[in-house]
């Protein structure tokens, strides 16, 4: 079992920048790849970035590539989402999500365990 809660959410002006966290319990933080998500209100739950195992491997979506990159800190339990030159459509729910199943991290029915969601709202 593992829990996730992420922070660092909030309001930014366009071409900001914010660092979200999810902090997880558990003593076997390592053992799964971590990703994260987002949903804007109306639409789907959509894939944003990944980060195996040792964090030694990275991959974000098309839509956030060269922007948004995934890091983790496996001694602290906590991956976190490094956000930058955000955008008014970048505006949504983040979610961190964790799976031991390494294949296939950018589909949602992938993970076992998320996170209650931080709200990012970017103002133009």
């Amino acid at each position: 079992q593992v829990q996730l809660v992420e922070s660092g959410g909030g309001l930014v002006q366009a071409g900001g920048s914010l660092r979200l966290s999810c902090a997880a319990s558990g003593r076997t933080f390592s053992s799964y790849v971590m990703g994260w998500f987002r949903q804007a209100p109306g639409k789907e739950r959509e894939f944003v970035a990944a980060i195996s195992k040792s964090g030694g491997s990275t991959y974000s979506a098309d839509s956030v590539k060269g922007r948004f990159t995934a890091s983790r800190d496996n001694a602290q339990n906590t991956v976190y989402l490094h956000m930058n030159s955000l955008k008014p459509e970048d505006t949504a729910v983040y979610y961190c999500a964790a799976t031991s199943n390494g294949y296939a991290a950018s589909k949602s029915t992938t993970y076992d365990y998320w996170g209650q969601g931080t709200q990012v709202t970017v103002s133009s």
